[in-house]
C-alpha cells in the first residue's frame, strides 16, 4: 500500500484505535496487566522461578533488597555452588529448571553429554538457511531458523512431555550457533566481513562454543568464558510473568508444536521494552564517555544525567537506562553478582577505568534522579546495567547482545512451557471489553 495514502488515512487509523484512560477505570481493565500501585495482576502459578523486589504493607510496598529464585534456590546460593566447584553452570541450570532438582555428577555429565550431541545442526542447515538468507536483525534470523527446525524433527507436534524435553533440549543446544552464525553472515553480507565457520567442538561448554564459533581464531580465556557462562545463567529464568515467559505460557496452552512456542518468545524478548535494554544501556554509556571530559568528576556525570531527566540528553527520551525494575527495589541480585566478575574482566582486559566510570555512574544515578523527580522512590542498577558492558569487553557484536539473551531464557521458556502443558490443560482466553458503539452499514454511495 502506498506510504502516502496511508499517511493520509493516518488521522482514521487513530481516530479509529484510541480508548479513552476513562474506559479503563470505569471497566476496572487493569492496563498491562498492572495494578494500580504497579504489581503485576496475578494471571498464574509456577514453581520454576520466583522473583522479589519488595514487600506489601495494606497496599504499600517497601522496598526491600532483591531476591531471585530457580526452584526454590536462590540465585546467589546457586551461582556460589558451581563457581566454587569449578563448574560452568549453563549446563546445571539446564538440568535444574528441566527437571526440578539439581544434577549429581552423573546427571550433569548426562545433560552435558546430550547438549554436546545435539549442538550440531542439520546437514546443509548452515549453507541453505543461513548463508544463503541473510537478515539485518538476528533475532529474526533466531526466529525463523528455530520454526525451519520444525521441518527437521520426525514428530514435530507431538507435546507429550518426553517429546518436549527432547525438542527443548535440542533447541537450548542449538540456539548458540543459530545466533553466532547468523551473525557471521549478517556480518559478512551486509557489513563485508569475513566468512568463516568454526564447528562446535564436544569437549566444551556452551559458552565455551559460543566464544569458539563467534570468533575466527577460536580464542578465549578462561575468564572470558566463566563471565559468559554467568551472564547465561543469570538470564535463563525470571519468573512466568516475563513478557517473553509469559508469551511461552499462553501460546503453549493453545496446544501448539515447540517450535511455535519458542519462536512467538523470540518474537516478544526482541521487542526493545524487553531484551533490547543492554544495547540501550550501551549506547547511553558510549554517549556518556563522549561528552565528559573527565571519568572521575562527579559534577560532569551529575550534570550529563540531569541533562537526561530534562530529556536534552542521549535520545532524548528521559529515561536513564540499566536503573529501576518492574520488580526489584533496593537491588537487582543479577546486578549484584554480574558486577563482581565484571571487576575481574576488567582488570584482565584492561578496562579498569572504564568499569570504574560505571561504578561511578551506578552510585551517582539515584541521587540525580531524588533531585530532579522530588520523589523517594528507590531506584537501582539492574542487570542490563552491568551486562553490555561484560559482552562489549568480551568483544561481542552488539547485534548479538539480545540473542545472547534468548540463548540464556530458552531454558526458562522450556521450563515454562512444559509446567503449562503438564499442569494447565486449559487454553487462555482472557476477557476484552468491546467498547465500540454500535453502527448501521451504509451503502457504498452514501460513504
Amino acid at each position: 500500500m502506498d506510504h502516502s495514502l496511508i499517511k493520509k488515512l493516518r488521522k482514521n487509523i487513530r481516530k479509529n484505535s484510541i480508548i479513552s484512560r476513562k474506559l479503563y477505570d470505569e471497566y476496572n481493565v487493569k492496563r498491562g496487566l498492572r495494578n494500580e500501585n504497579g504489581t503485576g495482576v496475578l494471571v498464574g502459578l509456577t514453581r520454576v522461578g520466583d522473583v522479589h523486589g519488595y514487600l506489601l504493607d495494606e497496599g504499600e510496598q517497601i522496598p526491600v533488597k532483591g531476591r531471585l529464585r530457580y526452584r526454590g534456590i536462590s540465585i546467589k546460593d546457586l551461582t556460589n555452588g558451581f563457581q566454587k566447584g569449578n563448574r560452568y553452570g549453563f549446563e546445571e541450570v539446564c538440568y535444574f529448571l528441566l527437571f526440578g532438582d539439581l544434577p549429581n555428577k552423573e546427571q550433569y555429565d548426562m545433560i552435558c553429554g546430550e547438549l554436546a550431541k545435539e549442538r550440531e545442526l542439520p546437514d546443509g542447515f548452515i549453507e541453505e538457511m543461513i548463508l544463503k538468507f541473510p537478515s539485518r536483525d538476528i533475532m529474526n534470523k533466531l526466529a525463523r531458523c528455530v520454526l525451519v527446525l520444525y521441518s527437521f524433527d520426525e514428530n514435530p507436534d507431538d507435546i507429550s512431555i518426553a517429546n518436549v524435553v527432547n525438542q527443548c533440549i535440542k533447541l537450548i543446544a542449538q540456539m548458540p550457533l543459530l545466533a553466532a552464525y547468523g551473525y557471521i553472515a549478517h556480518d559478512h553480507y551486509h557489513c563485508n566481513g569475513s566468512l568463516f565457520i568454526n564447528r562446535p567442538n564436544p569437549e566444551l561448554s556452551c559458552a565455551e562454543n559460543f566464544l569458539h564459533v563467534l570468533r575466527k581464531d577460536s580464542k578465549f580465556t578462561k575468564l572470558e568464558a566463566e563471565v559468559l557462562d554467568l551472564c547465561l545463567v543469570l538470564h535463563a529464568e525470571h519468573g512466568g510473568g516475563n513478557n517473553s515467559s509469559f508469551t511461552t505460557h499462553v501460546v503453549s496452552s493453545s496446544g501448539t508444536d515447540t517450535y511455535s512456542s519458542v519462536a512467538a518468545s523470540i518474537g516478544s524478548l526482541k521487542g526493545p521494552k524487553h531484551g533490547g535494554a543492554n544495547l540501550r544501556v550501551m549506547n547511553m554509556m558510549e554517549d556518556l564517555m563522549e561528552k565528559i571530559d573527565d571519568y572521575e568528576s562527579d559534577e560532569e556525570i551529575e550534570e550529563y544525567f540531569t541533562k537526561i531527566l530534562n530529556k536534552q540528553a542521549n535520545d532524548n527520551s528521559g529515561l536513564i537506562y540499566g536503573f529501576g525494575h518492574a520488580v526489584y527495589t533496593l537491588s537487582d541480585p543479577r546486578a549484584v553478582i554480574l558486577k563482581a566478575k565484571a571487576k575481574a574482566l576488567a582488570e584482565e582486559s584492561g578496562n579498569t577505568k572504564i568499569f570504574n566510570l560505571y561504578n561511578r555512574v551506578e552510585r551517582i544515578v539515584p541521587k540525580v534522579f531524588k533531585t530532579i523527580k522530588n520523589n523517594d522512590k528507590v531506584v537501582s542498577a539492574n542487570v542490563d546495567f552491568y551486562s553490555g558492558l561484560v559482552y562489549k569487553m568480551l568483544r561481542i557484536p552488539k547485534d548479538l547482545y539480545t540473542p545472547i539473551f534468548a540463548m540464556a531464557r530458552i531454558i526458562g521458556w522450556s521450563a515454562h512451557r512444559i509446567e503449562e502443558l503438564v499442569f494447565n490443560p486449559r487454553i487462555m482466553r482472557p476477557a476484552y471489553k468491546n467498547v465500540c458503539p454500535p453502527k448501521e452499514y451504509a451503502n457504498i454511495e452514501k460513504r
